[in-house]
């Protein structure tokens, strides 16, 4: 019996608090991070709301939801083109080393490939999180030669 291919969908309102659940897990795995569920949800059912901030894709297996990414466009104007930003990415543990990262992907590359406006993907990912780091090169990501700085006001 073959496995059930993965599926790929965009989410909607109704995945608001699976996003939450998988943004606050991800946050602890990947920076030991405890965020603020109110603030969190707020956030995600914004970009649910408003697709000009973002579109959440939603990876599942036998429609059990395997796992979310968020992706964000940035316009450059040295390129004259749109940078398509990999936010928020997260895999359940029962689902990693088992491609569903790398379907993601390949879905995001093919869709930056196919349009015209966008020159490439991007993603950040913390210093720490080598695991991590490990599956975006596995892909063909590479470092880019930028650091990043940034100031944020508390909440």
């Amino acid at each position: 019996m073959n496995p059930t291919p993965l599926a790929v969908r965009t989410a909607d309102a109704a995945d608001c608090d699976l996003i939450v659940e998988f943004q606050l897990t991800m946050a602890i795995e990947s920076e030991n991070l405890a965020l603020d569920r109110e603030t969190v949800t707020r956030g995600v059912a914004r970009v649910l709301s408003d697709p000009a901030i973002g579109e959440y894709l939603i990876t599942e297996e036998n429609s059990t939801p395997t796992g979310c990414v968020l992706l964000q466009r940035e316009w450059s104007d040295w390129r004259a083109k749109w940078v398509y930003w990999i936010h928020s990415l997260y895999v359940v543990p029962s689902s990693r080393r088992q491609g569903t990262f790398k379907k993601l992907y390949e879905l995001l590359k093919n869709r930056a490939e196919n349009d015209f406006d966008c020159s490439g993907l991007r993603l950040y990912v913390d210093r720490g999180n080598l695991t991590a780091q490990r599956a975006y090169e596995k892909v063909g990501m590479t470092q880019d030669h930028y650091v990043l700085y940034e100031w944020l006001k508390e909440s």
